[in-house]
């Protein structure tokens, strides 16, 4: 592995990007690709404009009456900060190197917000509750959105891959807009009358990590050997796959409980426990198999391919064509590659990998959710001999892992639960961008138990390294899951309820941040709930508290104090709007005292008092550390404030 610390990684990342961002030629934009056509630029605050020209050119930019010039580095890089201009527009943008010119037309100047996560934010507006309608009303040239493309890289880029495309909503484009935050400045704009702008940049399915960058997860315990294998596969991913299959093998060799010490990678001395798989493979719920035929998990494949001396000796690459989901894939049991989603897999195999005779390619599937298995033609299944020679790949068979594996590690390079990979592509290109703020839906992929005990830690030190990233003191407006999973009828230590709190006291301490509760408005059987009006309408409330600094309840109650006094518990309630009220019940429902250990939670008796306190009546009182509310994946809760906000779960502990 390669060893570095905090500094070197910097550093080395640094020389990465440099030597990523080189003179641009002929038909390359001298500016980048977020200054296009349609684009919204913040107001209020200087505006960095940045691309790329030949070494040492003079670029010149104007923006309405202003401009501004710079000299490009030696490899191309320039940047320029106009002055700060208010809310308006249209306006033309120019940038002009030499005999080369880049215009962009119909420029707005207005409040710009970065929506990212994973699919509750990449919702698109044709799916949510009354989206005709929506779609049919949507006309607004002040409200646009740029969507950044799915991509993951394994060090920063200095711009993206494709150009870009600000968008205004209306019918024919709203639809595809996100739609928590189309309604989130929708509803914004009701009170702050100026032009809104979207970038939205999200993966369904992601975990947080992706999205930091890996100056950020280093200080973090648990992500160093992560980090180190990420930097090796960015020079040398041979040698990467090579230790990765190392750590994967120790992962399944430690399950020998399960698996009762069988190694499926190894070259086959007997053929027990394989089954033929058909010609062709593709989805394995396509076989006919009825154990198959819903089946998500791991799945084992192999087959064999007779090589004489000559083509041994070539070098050679290996071809499995597309995979679903996630492949670990070993040739005469050595490791040579591993990828995820949709990328065709063509693995370089190392030399003295393959030898004369038999030689024997194991791939390792594991499919999380709908179709799995090797699927495209199956001509793209082959061994790539340098002469040009294609050995194709047949006689496949197949075994299914056995039940009880629990969950493999991740590679650091994978899209969705990998080390920095989202934020290079995603976040990284996106260089020093005027925002007003960022918007977050995410925390679905790390709700775990053990995950969402970390998440605080890593959302604070997201909110840090973006606000690194772009150079200012950004607001954050988080979401807070909603509520989704089965209900319970005692008390149970939710993952899901663990990362609602984490939200809660991430945002809590920040101090330039704002939660949007979602307790209510969830489906507890879809993970992605429909309302999403409601979702923009309570980040427009938290934005016009944190942001633009009304008067006003940002996210509703919020628990200040729980007190054992005279056998019975006070919970106190505050930063609330009018009065808290009880809906549909007598009393608030969901309110635990728990002691150390989660055995000891119960439900209680809880009575509404004046004043936002909260009255806790039980004959154990006196033993309880913590009070919880709303504890679980899906709870029923009833408390309100007068504005209809909820109160949003939490745990606080009892003072004595």
């Amino acid at each position: 592995m390669l060893q570095r610390t905090a500094a070197g990684l910097a550093c080395a990342l640094c020389t990465w990007l440099i030597g990523t961002t080189n003179a641009a030629n002929a038909e390359e934009p001298l500016m980048s690709a977020l200054f296009t056509d349609h684009v919204v630029l913040q107001r209020d605050r200087p505006i960095d404009v940045y691309g790329h020209a030949g070494a040492g050119e003079e670029v010149t930019v104007s923006l309405a009456t202003a401009s501004a010039r710079a000299k490009a580095d030696s490899k191309g890089a320039w940047s320029v900060k106009l002055p700060a201009m208010t809310a308006g527009g249209p306006f033309t943008l120019t940038a002009s190197a030499g005999a080369k010119t880049q215009t962009a037309n119909d420029v707005l100047v207005g409040d710009v917000w970065l929506c990212s996560g994973q699919s509750n934010m990449e919702w698109a507006v044709r799916n949510t509750l009354d989206a005709g309608a929506e779609v049919a009303l949507s006309a607004n040239d002040r409200i646009r959105q740029v969507t950044i493309a799915r991509a993951n890289s394994a060090a920063p880029r200095g711009d993206f891959d494709a150009p870009l495309e600000w968008r205004a909503a209306g019918p024919a484009t709203t639809e595809h807009f996100s739609a928590v935050c189309y309604y989130f400045v929708r509803e914004l704009q009701k009170t702050v009358n100026v032009p809104q702008g979207i970038i939205s940049s999200n993966w369904g399915g992601s975990r947080i990590e992706p999205w930091m960058s890996e100056a950020a997860l280093w200080p973090l315990a648990g992500y160093q050997q992560a980090l180190e294998l990420l930097g090796e596969y960015r020079v040398n991913k041979p040698v990467a796959f090579a230790h990765w299959g190392e750590i994967w093998q120790k992962w399944w060799n430690e399950q020998r409980a399960v698996t009762g010490g069988s190694q499926p990678w190894a070259p086959a001395t007997k053929d027990s426990g394989w089954t033929t798989a058909p010609a062709d493979l593709g989805y394995w719920e396509t076989w006919n198999v009825p154990e198959l035929g819903r089946y998500d998990g791991m799945m084992w494949f192999r087959a064999q391919v007779t090589l004489d001396k000559a083509q041994a000796k070539q070098a050679a690459k290996l071809s499995l064509g597309l995979v679903d989901d996630v492949d670990v894939t070993w040739v005469n049991g050595h490791p040579v590659g591993n990828s995820f989603g949709d990328a065709q897999r063509i693995y370089e195999l190392p030399p003295k990998t393959l030898k004369a005779g038999t030689n024997s390619i194991v791939v390792n599937v594991h499919d999380f959710w709908g179709d799995g298995g090797l699927y495209g033609p199956a001509s793209e299944r082959a061994l790539l001999l340098a002469d040009g020679t294609r050995v194709p790949l047949s006689g496949w068979a197949y075994q299914v892992a056995p039940k009880g594996l629990g969950w493999p590690p991740h590679a650091p390079w994978e899209s969705l639960s990998g080390v920095s990979v989202l934020y290079n592509a995603m976040i990284a290109p996106l260089g020093r961008y005027g925002l007003r703020g960022v918007a977050w839906y995410q925390g679905e992929a790390n709700a775990g138990l053990e995950d969402a005990r970390a998440y605080q830690a890593l959302l604070a030190a997201w909110m840090a390294d973006w606000r690194r990233q772009f150079g200012a003191p950004l607001p954050f407006l988080i979401v807070q899951l909603a509520n989704f999973g089965k209900l319970v009828d005692a008390p149970v230590d939710s993952g899901w309820a663990q990362l609602r709190d984490a939200q809660r006291r991430a945002v809590a301490a920040d101090g330039n941040a704002g939660l949007a509760v979602t307790i209510d408005i969830g489906n507890r059987d879809d993970i992605h709930p429909t309302n999403k009006q409601e979702v923009g309408r309570r980040l427009a409330r938290a934005a016009r508290h944190v942001v633009y600094g009304e008067k006003l309840s940002a996210s509703g109650a919020e628990p200040v104090a729980a007190t054992l006094t005279g056998g019975d518990i006070t919970v106190t309630l505050a930063a609330f709007d009018g009065a808290l009220h009880v809906i549909g019940a007598k009393d608030p429902a969901g309110f635990e005292l728990c002691g150390a250990t989660q055995d000891t939670c119960h439900f209680v008796r809880a009575q509404l008092q004046d004043g936002g306190k909260v009255l806790l009546t039980d004959a154990k009182a006196a033993d309880a550390k913590r009070v919880r509310f709303c504890w679980a994946d899906s709870p029923l809760c009833n408390l309100y404030d007068s504005t209809g906000l909820p109160v949003g779960p939490f745990e606080i502990d009892v003072k004595q």
